[in-house]
């Protein structure tokens, strides 16, 4: 695992660019390259929206090796502040006033945890995996001034913010940044001050204005049943209502109907049926999983993302 020192070495070096990876949530891992020039505007866009300057304290218990982690480091170096050093951890320890934290879901429970966390950390900003609506409801009753990103490893970090605790999730866009949709419904980027200035997402939005949206879903991970489309991660939202598990929705062959949705989760096969009929009282019949398939502990990415892979027998 990199180090804060090792990152620095890279960003002063003569090159232009900075190598990343990307976590492999929706395939295999690869290797990007993204230019210095975008870095420094990514992060002076959240510096300024976050009020980050000299005498700012910033922390993130997130591997460099990964977008996050290198984009803390560069907004504190843009910002001349400090950076706390904080070993990656489900185990967040908050024992000092800190301006900007920069967290994954996994890590959430422990903060929250701490009687005073919400008057240490003034701001919060959370991705790399969707936060579950029980954990956004605590830390907006806890009184943390958080948000969920939206970004990628492509676009240096987050291009949109939502704010836990809003309602509608609605995500809006940093400084500079405007959003359309393509044919599909998928959100693209314009990103004039960035070296790729557009970029074409997979994910499927319900776009309010150029400058705002609500995500929906992947379209790669759409289900098409008896020819009505469902995604999965919309239809995730509806069930963790009901459901405290770990789980996906993942779509499967089917004679009738082409595909059909199942749940997989983490826990005994005794409560397969159980479960499922639970979810035929509270869902659509038609969006509802057809079977739900007990298996031991997910597969996730390093920064907790569950993977979708379809168990093997499904």
């Amino acid at each position: 695992m990199a180090s804060v020192s090792d990152f620095i070495r890279e960003w002063q070096s003569d090159s232009n660019y900075i190598v990343a990876h990307t976590s492999g949530s929706t395939g295999t891992p690869k290797e990007i390259r993204l230019p210095k020039a975008d870095m420094i505007v990514s992060a002076r866009a959240t510096n300024r929206r976050f009020g980050i300057d000299s005498r700012s304290t910033i922390a993130a218990p997130l591997s460099v090796d990964y977008i996050a982690g290198k984009m803390m480091c560069v907004r504190a170096i843009e910002a001349g502040c400090k950076l706390l050093e904080m070993t990656p951890s489900n185990n967040v320890t908050i024992d000092r006033t800190i301006d900007l934290l920069a967290i994954v879901p996994s890590q959430v429970e422990s903060i929250i945890s701490q009687p005073k966390a919400a008057q240490l950390v003034k701001n919060i900003i959370i991705g790399g995996a969707p936060l579950s609506e029980n954990l956004a409801t605590e830390l907006a009753a806890k009184g943390f001034n958080a948000y969920a990103t939206y970004g990628m490893t492509e676009t240096c970090s987050h291009v949109a913010l939502a704010r836990i605790g809003d309602s509608d999730r609605r995500f809006t866009a940093m400084p500079g940044i405007e959003f359309s949709t393509d044919c599909r419904g998928c959100l693209v980027i314009s990103a004039p001050d960035y070296s790729f200035k557009k970029l074409t997402t997979n994910d499927i939005v319900e776009l309010y204005s150029p400058t705002e949206f609500k995500w929906i879903g992947r379209h790669d991970n759409v289900i098409n049943s008896g020819g009505i489309k469902i995604s999965p991660e919309q239809l995730e939202r509806e069930i963790a209502r009901y459901i405290s598990k770990p789980f996906y929705i993942c779509g499967v062959s089917d004679d009738r109907w082409g595909e059909v949705p199942v749940m997989v989760f983490e826990g005994n096969k005794a409560d397969e049926e159980a479960i499922i009929r639970l979810l035929m009282s509270k869902l659509d019949h038609k969006r509802c999983p057809k079977r739900a398939y007990a298996t031991g502990q997910l597969p996730r990415t390093s920064n907790g993302k569950i993977l979708r892979k379809k168990p093997d027998g499904l």
